[in-house]
């Protein structure tokens, strides 16, 4: 899958690399990206632009999956053992990094899109699913080109605790950009897909096996301390 990239000139693709960052060894499996998209139509535009992005993290050497959200309930509509939350939640915990790409609705991210999120807590147990994990943003809209869905799932990651990659992708008339067979047509849209993949594979890199001690707190290392100190100090009943 990761070599039909027609729209690519090769000797312009840079791979990147541990040796170019200058990075210690990581873990050895290649880095874990989850895709998602928010819409369920049969030709959902933000379905095939994270399809093509799923191409070129698989060429950069990333591990990919991608959510189908077609049958997951409305949140708090359905217990957390639904079928389709719990394969979503795995799949948060199992991943190192994150794809988001919405079509933008009434100037918005989709509903679709944000149940996705909505389904997630910041917590399970003790593993907070997304914290740490890399993001890369993405939207297609129907008319000129806007960036309102962009803005809203930026401040949807920081809120999730993610670290949000700087670059990010809006596709303008998307029903223009792809070919019959769902696949992305050359244009400084496709480039700038390329640009922001090639960027998340990088910080991706960066932040995986570091990601807990990037966003270690003062103030919940203090939380946890006093909270033992209590537990250890209090007299016996």
């Amino acid at each position: 899958m990761h070599d039909d990239l027609p729209n690519i000139a090769p000797e312009l693709l840079d791979l990147p690399s541990l040796e170019k960052l200058g990075l210690a060894p990581q873990p050895e499996h290649r880095p874990r990206i989850l895709l998602l998209y928010g819409s369920n139509r049969e030709r959902s535009y933000s379905r095939l632009l994270t399809q093509e992005a799923a191409r070129l993290l698989q060429r950069f050497g990333a591990e990919t999956r991608i959510f189908d959200p077609a049958g997951l309930p409305l949140p708090d509509d359905a217990p957390v053992s639904h079928p389709k939350v719990q394969e979503l939640r795995e799949l948060m915990q199992w991943s190192e990094g994150q794809v988001w790409c919405s079509p933008e609705r009434h100037g918005s991210m989709s509903a679709v899109f944000k149940a996705q999120i909505d389904w997630v807590p910041l917590a399970l147990g003790a593993v907070r699913p997304t914290q740490g994990k890399t993001l890369a943003l993405m939207q297609v809209s129907g008319g000129s080109q806007s960036f309102n869905a962009l803005n809203q799932m930026r401040v949807l990651g920081r809120w999730m605790r993610m670290i949000t990659i700087p670059n990010q992708s809006s596709v303008a008339k998307a029903y223009l950009e792809f070919d019959d067979d769902g696949r992305m047509k050359p244009s400084a849209y496709y480039d700038r897909v390329v640009d922001v993949m090639e960027e998340l594979f990088k910080f991706t890199l960066l932040v995986r096996g570091r990601a807990d001690y990037l966003v270690d707190r003062y103030s919940e290392r203090k939380e946890s301390a006093e909270a033992l100190s209590l537990r250890v100090n209090q007299r016996a009943i």
